[in-house]
């Protein structure tokens, strides 16, 4: 029998490991939403396990804040010197490790000394594994990222759940030692396949052999910023809605603590769905009308949301906000790493992050000085704002 007959061909083989990369990165995205959910709902056992205050307890949470922000900055440089796959396993080791540690603190300033480290992991991670997901993104030429960030909000749904079930049966340390024990089987499954296959590169963007990176001119590194305001625009208003959207419903709208919870509950699955369709809709529309069309409807969804004076009614703003901001910073994030490699994921991540810290402090600072649903009306404003970025830079943007 001749042999060609069992040797496969090489797109066979090529379409096989984009295949394989696809899934353990999506496997990657959900640990990272799963292993964070776990433990923000064990944030109340620990704040009682270490006696802090809530003004103690918001200084220490800075840890995952400064860490997170100051370690973006750092694994751009390390994705382009060791590879976005094996920076993407070692922080998966370090975040399933680190997240067992706020457990076994008993004072303040020891928590917040662990949560630097977990921060670290979390921004590391979240750099390292976009980096790799944009260049797969690239080699498959399909608008795939928003699959990976549907896996991060489907893990964190999971992770938040399943930490509500146990959270009366298992103590904190139990919990989250039973977090790290997930993430290290994960990273020792999925692990290999990243570190067996170098990021896959298309042949457009390879440099020859001997040529140094070229510097970004300054039109570049502009969009990239301006890509990053687009992400900060989405998630301030992420951040915004997990911190006050239940206090919206319970304070403004007298609903129940159950139907407060659904709020928020009605956005993130929202949000997932509008992510698990994400990839149809860049394929039909591109990446400047799915912005412009996500930030008109996330704006319309909050007015609604926010300003609407019955429940059923402002469940369903909130619920098309989620849909509306779904996809804008996997958007951002592919766009500023295709034109500036993984320092442009971390420029983009970086600013979007600032925007989910800075969302919620600032609705406080606006609900006490005029009205909580009027402080919400500024997600409403920023996700109008990313829609006109979008629609100003569209000559810009390479669709």
């Amino acid at each position: 029998m001749p042999l060609i007959n069992k040797v496969r061909p090489h797109s066979a083989v090529r379409d096989d490991t984009l295949t394989r990369l696809r899934t353990v990165l999506t496997a990657f995205f959900a640990l990272d939403g799963f292993v964070f959910a776990g433990w923000v709902v064990r944030i109340p056992a620990i704040k009682q396990q270490t006696g802090a205050s809530a003004g103690d307890l918001g200084l220490a949470l800075l840890g995952v804040s400064a860490g997170a922000v100051v370690t973006m900055a750092l694994t751009g440089r390390l994705c382009r010197r060791y590879g976005s796959h094996r920076i993407t396993v070692v922080y998966a080791v370090l975040l399933s490790l680190s997240i067992a540690l706020p457990p076994l603190t008993h004072s303040v300033l020891a928590l917040g000394a662990v949560l630097l480290v977990f921060g670290a992991a979390y921004g590391g991670i979240s750099v390292a594994f976009n980096s790799a997901a944009v260049d797969l993104v690239a080699a498959l030429r399909r608008p795939i990222m928003p699959s990976f960030h549907a896996a991060f909000s489907l893990g964190a749904m999971v992770g938040a759940g399943l930490g509500g079930l146990v959270a009366a049966h298992l103590s904190p340390t139990h919990h989250l030692l039973g977090l790290t024990l997930v993430g290290l089987l994960v990273t020792a499954l999925a692990g290999p396949t990243l570190l067996r296959h170098e990021s896959p590169v298309p042949a457009e963007r390879v440099r020859p052999e001997g040529d140094r990176p070229r510097r970004l001119d300054r039109r570049t590194r502009g969009l990239v910023l301006v890509l990053g305001l687009i992400a900060l625009c989405t998630a301030y208003g992420e951040g915004a809605m997990a911190d006050w959207g239940a206090l919206h419903f319970q304070q403004d709208l007298g609903a129940s603590p159950g139907i407060a919870a659904a709020g928020y509950s009605c956005f993130a699955l929202a949000m997932t769905l509008g992510r698990l369709s994400g990839t149809t809709l860049l394929e039909r529309l591109g990446r400047t009308r799915t912005v412009v069309a996500g930030g008109a409807v996330a704006s319309a969804g909050m007015l609604l949301g926010s300003l609407a004076p019955s429940v059923w009614a402002a469940l369903l703003g909130f619920a098309v906000t989620g849909l509306g901001l779904a996809n804008l910073f996997p958007v951002a994030v592919e766009r500023a790493g295709a034109l500036a490699g993984p320092s442009g994921v971390a420029t983009a991540s970086t600013l979007g992050y600032g925007g989910m810290l800075l969302g919620p402090p600032a609705i406080g600072f606006m609900a006490d000085w005029a009205s909580l649903p009027a402080a919400l009306t500024s997600v409403a404003v920023l996700a109008a704002v990313a829609a006109a970025i979008a629609f100003a830079t569209r000559r810009s943007a390479r669709e």
